[in-house]
């Protein structure tokens, strides 16, 4: 695996689920050359040859999208070859601002949650099950219409998951369980640090589309964090995190002994 291509500084206390969107630079980079027979690639070419990766509503063309996806490719110098679920490390969806819905999903590698369950439905639908979402269900059309409406963006989400697996779909592999070592050392070297980079873009032949991208990053734990400020801010997010948000991320039974390993390690580089 190779480094996780997130900056620690964003991540703060108290943890809060809010939508983060930041715009982009012009010029920003938003898609990834999938190195061809990494884990990524391997995981992603699976659900490719099983026919698992693109959902389509009835009646919806896509092309306009994957004609933006090959644009964007051109525009940062990147080679299409092929499909882009294995030209990419990216998964894609269009939103549609009209509507707030997914009409289109190319999808390999979700995190704990099933593309056909989503496709065709509104924002608000979409982003039920997410704990603690008041604000991010608040703030549901403004995202959309500010997403949607021709400027690029981005946002990161992460958690710490004891799975090195890229592909999280709850019906192709059950849930990974924790570790069940007590020691705070031997469980976090077991775990990993899971991060998603997601950007939006225009469809400029169909005002009103946005493709979502979503990327996966996964790293050891022990790896990832290098600096005690690193530690100290994962340590606050997790301590101040609810209840709700602890089972949705699957964190609960976990939480206390990665404390533990946080708190020790900040102190252990000072």
């Amino acid at each position: 695996m190779v480094p996780v291509d997130f900056d620690l500084s964003r991540i703060v206390a108290p943890f809060r689920m809010q939508p983060g969107l930041q715009r982009l630079a012009a010029g920003a980079r938003q898609l990834t050359p999938l190195a061809a027979g990494s884990p990524l690639w391997q995981e992603k070419k699976l659900v490719l040859d099983a026919g698992g990766s693109r959902l389509c509503v009835l009646g919806f063309d896509p092309q306009p999208a994957l004609r933006a996806i090959a644009g964007q490719a051109r525009r940062e110098g990147l080679p299409l070859e092929g499909p882009p679920e294995l030209a990419f490390e990216e998964d894609f969806a269009v939103l549609e601002g009209a509507g707030g819905t997914l009409p289109w999903l190319c999808v390999c590698v979700p995190s704990h949650w099933a593309p056909e369950e989503k496709l065709g439905l509104p924002f608000a639908s979409v982003h039920a099950p997410v704990a603690d979402n008041q604000m991010l269900l608040a703030a549901g059309r403004q995202l959309v219409r500010l997403v949607t409406g021709g400027e690029r963006f981005e946002r990161f989400v992460w958690t710490v998951t004891p799975s090195g697996r890229f592909d999280q779909h709850p019906r192709r592999h059950p849930r990974a369980p924790w570790p069940q070592s007590s020691d705070p050392a031997e469980f976090a070297y077991r775990c990993f640090l899971r991060v998603e980079r997601q950007t939006f873009f225009p469809v400029a032949e169909a005002p009103g589309q946005a493709v979502f991208t979503i990327r996966v990053m996964l790293q050891p734990l022990v790896e990832a964090l290098s600096a005690p400020e690193e530690a100290r801010r994962v340590h606050d997010a997790l301590a101040s995190m609810s209840d709700a948000v602890l089972a949705y991320k699957n964190l609960a039974l976990a939480r206390e002994r990665l404390l533990a390993w946080l708190a020790r390690e900040s102190r252990r580089w000072n």
